[in-house]
């Protein structure tokens, strides 16, 4: 096998993915274009984004690949990690809001937002976060209009309440230093418990609605564990919701 030879890309969700040397080809849809557009627009302002190449000559999209580890994969983040985690999730939102979509963009997303304040990549989770050398997030295909804090509210979680056998202090603390490399201010921070519970509820409904009518790849997800974890962890947020706000209030 030469640097050429596609190489498939395993651990994500979505098949078709391949590496093809420094690139990541994926299928194209009718949201590319407008995700394209945002990346760009995002690299643009400053922020380590994945390149966007184009187009191949088999219609997929091409993509910088990016070379580091997932932050999923590297045990918990230190709490300079985290800083720096909220941080960037910060400047991304901050880039996007001068954004304008081109057009009438269509976008491809899979959980209703509460609103359209801005254009949000819908996973900034640990488990598309590549860190290294460089630090950036991948898996922007679902990125479409939301607000603030429905984002914040979605990795906030993902980094820090994402495990529901974790003692809830140590949970607390560890949000509120990502939320303090956000920057959020006081109004943010008194509704993020309750956005984070909603926000979860939410990703398990998506996978068990799915799972009832057959929509891939959240109906296989949910019953390979996923639907399970995600029940938990909802639950988990739900039931320390005082723990949180304590935490959160206390940075202030």
């Amino acid at each position: 096998m030469t640097s050429e030879d596609p190489l498939l890309l395993t651990g994500g969700n979505a098949g078709d993915v391949v590496r093809i040397g420094p690139t990541v080809r994926k299928p194209w849809s009718a949201a590319t274009p407008s995700v394209h557009s945002f990346m760009s627009a995002v690299r643009g302002a400053g922020i380590d984004v994945p390149t966007v190449l184009g187009r191949d000559d088999q219609g997929r999209q091409v993509i910088e690949f990016i070379p580091g580890r997932l932050a999923l994969d590297s045990g918990p983040l230190t709490s300079s990690e985290l800083i720096r985690a909220g941080g960037l999730v910060r400047a991304i939102h901050d880039a996007s809001q001068t954004f304008q979509p081109p057009g009438e963009s269509p976008w491809e997303t899979f959980i209703p937002a509460p609103g359209e304040e801005l254009i949000c990549h819908h996973d900034l989770a640990p488990w598309n976060l590549i860190i290294g050398d460089r630090w950036v997030f991948i898996d922007w295909d679902g990125s479409g209009p939301s607000t603030r804090i429905w984002d914040l509210a979605y990795a906030a979680q993902a980094f820090t309440l994402n495990d529901p056998e974790r003692a809830p202090d140590e949970a607390a603390r560890c949000l509120a230093v990502f939320v303090d490399g956000y920057g959020a201010g006081p109004d943010m921070r008194q509704e993020l418990p309750a956005t984070m519970h909603r926000r979860a509820a939410a990703m398990h409904e998506l996978l068990r609605s799915s799972y009832e009518s057959g929509r891939e790849p959240w109906a296989s997800m949910y019953i390979n564990g996923h639907g399970d974890h995600w029940r938990a962890a909802t639950d988990y947020v739900e039931r320390h919701q005082d723990v949180w706000a304590r935490a959160l209030s206390q940075r202030l």
